[in-house]
């Protein structure tokens, strides 16, 4: 496995201050990092967050922000177009953050997560991926398992109608699972559209779906890997550790051992 172009989220360590969540997240072996979209680990509002002192935090830990996981886009689906100018000016700003960190993507939203709002939002991507075209950032919607998010073919249906290369889906085939939606088939439908990646395991118990260790639940990697790699993805892949069980202090670096020898 090439290590290289995997991640660590920093979600899982939210309460602790960005510099100590790089600290771990490096101490674990990770040489990047998917940089959560809220405080204290990342602002889009200058006044509360300064991304030079971000920047060298990663840097002094030998670290590169792949992905900024910032909440824009929400916005687009309002009805009132003042709203949306102003969520179009943040998923600019994010873009510019990108930019400055040395980011390959950013994560947005589909609107409201609504399949009515779908015509309602494409107008607005598209004005957000010109600019992303032009600085060379790729945005994605996650498969949270939201109307549109959960949904691979209006995943699909939404990037298509966007209509350019920096607009796409971040794969998620756990959130998939947990939504009682085939991983496999979705990656399939989504195929032309992913950006960007989001890793975790899990297993169907009679409680539903349920967080492992990786590797010790029923999401196949070996496979998702190769048909990644047959479709020529050359992004990043971050892996998402949401475990209780065990803290990410130690918990990232099991992560990082069993991805790495796969």
């Amino acid at each position: 496995m090439d290590m290289s172009r995997v991640s660590a989220c920093t979600y899982p360590l939210i309460d602790r201050p960005p510099e100590k969540a790089m600290e771990i997240i490096a101490a674990a072996g990770f040489r990047k990092i998917d940089l959560l979209g809220r405080l204290p680990h990342l602002s889009l509002n200058p006044d509360e967050c300064d991304p030079a002192v971000l920047k060298a935090a990663a840097e002094a830990h030998g670290l590169q922000i792949a992905n900024l996981g910032t909440y824009v886009g929400r916005g687009f689906a309002s009805d009132d177009p003042a709203e949306q100018e102003r969520a179009l000016e943040e998923v600019r700003r994010a873009i510019d953050l990108a930019v400055f960190f040395g980011s390959r993507s950013i994560r947005v939203f589909a609107g409201n997560d609504e399949p009515e709002c779908i015509d309602c939002i494409v107008p607005w991507y598209r004005r957000s991926a010109e600019y992303a075209a032009q600085k060379k950032v790729s945005m994605g919607v996650e498969n949270h398992g939201g109307g549109i998010s959960g949904r691979p073919e209006l995943c699909k249906e939404l990037a298509d109608k966007v209509g350019s290369p920096f607009f796409g889906v971040l794969y998620e085939p756990y959130n998939l699972m947990a939504a009682g939606t085939d991983y496999r088939s979705a990656l399939e439908i989504m195929k032309d559209h992913i950006v960007h990646t989001h890793f975790k395991d899990g297993v169907h118990t009679d409680k539903g779906v349920v967080l492992t260790m990786l590797g010790q639940g029923e999401i196949d990697f070996s496979w998702i890997m190769g048909r990644l790699n047959a479709l020529g993805y050359e992004g990043d892949m971050a892996l998402e550790y949401e475990l209780q069980a065990e803290p990410p202090d130690t918990g990232l670096k099991k992560w990082y051992q069993a991805f790495a020898a796969r």
